[in-house]
């Protein structure tokens, strides 16, 4: 079957940590299918090239401002020659949906949505906080809707009478399982993700400063980069810990599990996740965590591995952090690992996909009728 993909997400030469879980899923769909990517690219991230090839797979590139109606209307009639041949339209991320906004695809459609904007609006900007109520409806339109949580389906849910379906994150096992380190007397922190707001990187330092007050002598490592990093070791450094965090930058796959194998724990004061991806590999790495309690990351951190924190206070945090140290540090590598088993296996995410192509199939026909 030919499936056409079209995303937002996609990684470019400008930006090639933009969207790689939507990279992970068309690998995973390039398995059974030959699939082409339409790259619906910011122009600011646009490197110059309209066709490059990935992994084998084929993308287009269609320059679209998300904030200009006129781009989307441009990129609309650039679209429709690029599904023609199309025996299943895939798009992937809710700002993907505007430019199906006045037509659907002729071929069966699956829509998957990852975008936290829509279970913490309050964290968008204001122009999409003004437009999502508009543009929701969106979400209605695809055949089959997939989720990668409960927490993010619920409200997509609420706007759809077809099926939408739980589709999680690729969280791949890593080949060997690196054994947890000898306790010493540094607790080492590891944390991954961009260092903006919504993952509260300043407060991961104040945490480290406040696990001292409680005499707990911790190093946090924060792999990933963002517009905060100024903030980050300014804070650390008012805090007399700058000797305690280190900011590695964007690692590749194997650097975030040497920092993961590393590490005694792994710990990110995220406000908001749908579903927390980075949680997710330190659980397949057998590492213990400590998230923030708000998004899909619950639904599969077992209290015995880790805990979950609903207030944003570095207090908090550094109790949660000593508890969970205690409560784990007799589980080996291997325990901590199978309460996840394969659940985020590409084989896994490879089936529920197929499902929700039969699916899509199915309510088509039935449309058609």
């Amino acid at each position: 079957m030919k499936i056409v993909a079209v995303t937002t997400w996609y990684p470019t030469g400008l930006s090639p940590s933009l969207g790689p879980f939507v990279e992970k899923d068309v690998e995973v769909l390039s398995r059974d299918h030959e699939v082409e990517v339409v790259h619906l690219v910011p122009p600011s991230l646009h490197d110059g090239e309209s066709v490059v090839e990935r992994g084998g797979v084929r993308v287009h590139r269609v320059v679209m401002s998300t904030q200009r109606p006129d781009h989307v209307a441009r990129a609309a009639r650039e679209l429709r020659p690029l599904l023609r041949e199309a025996d299943l339209v895939h798009t992937m991320a809710f700002s993907a949906l505007l430019p199906f906004a006045l037509g659907r695809p002729d071929a069966p459609w699956v829509h998957t949505e990852h975008w936290s904007g829509l279970t913490n609006p309050g964290t968008l900007p204001a122009v999409w906080q003004v437009a999502l109520p508009v543009l929701r409806p969106l979400l209605a339109r695809p055949d089959v809707v997939t989720a990668v949580c409960e927490y993010l389906a619920r409200p997509i849910r609420d706007v759809r009478s077809g099926r939408t379906a739980i589709v999680p994150c690729i969280v791949p096992s890593p080949t060997s399982l690196a054994p947890r380190p000898e306790r010493g007397e540094v607790l080492r922190l590891a944390a991954v993700g961009g260092l903006i707001d919504r993952k509260d990187p300043v407060l991961a330092v104040e945490t480290v400063a406040a696990l001292r007050e409680r005499d707990v002598v911790a190093e946090l490592t924060w792999v990933g980069s963002g517009p905060l990093r100024d903030r980050v070791l300014g804070r650390a450094n008012e805090l007399g810990v700058a000797n305690r965090v280190h900011l590695p930058g964007v690692q590749d796959a194997t650097g975030v599990s040497d920092v993961l194998a590393g590490a005694d724990m792994f710990f990110l004061p995220t406000r908001a996740d749908n579903f927390c991806v980075s949680a997710a590999e330190a659980l397949v790495h057998g590492r213990p965590v400590v998230v923030g309690a708000t998004g899909g990351q619950g639904e599969y951190i077992r209290s015995e591995v880790g805990s979950l924190v609903d207030v944003q206070d570095a207090g908090a945090y550094a109790d949660a952090i000593v508890a969970t140290d205690a409560r784990t540090r007799s589980l080996d590598a291997a325990e901590i690992a199978a309460t996840i088993g394969d659940r985020f296996s590409p084989e896994s995410v490879q089936q529920g996909y197929a499902d929700a192509y039969r699916d899509a199939a199915g309510a088509r026909r039935e449309a058609g009728r």
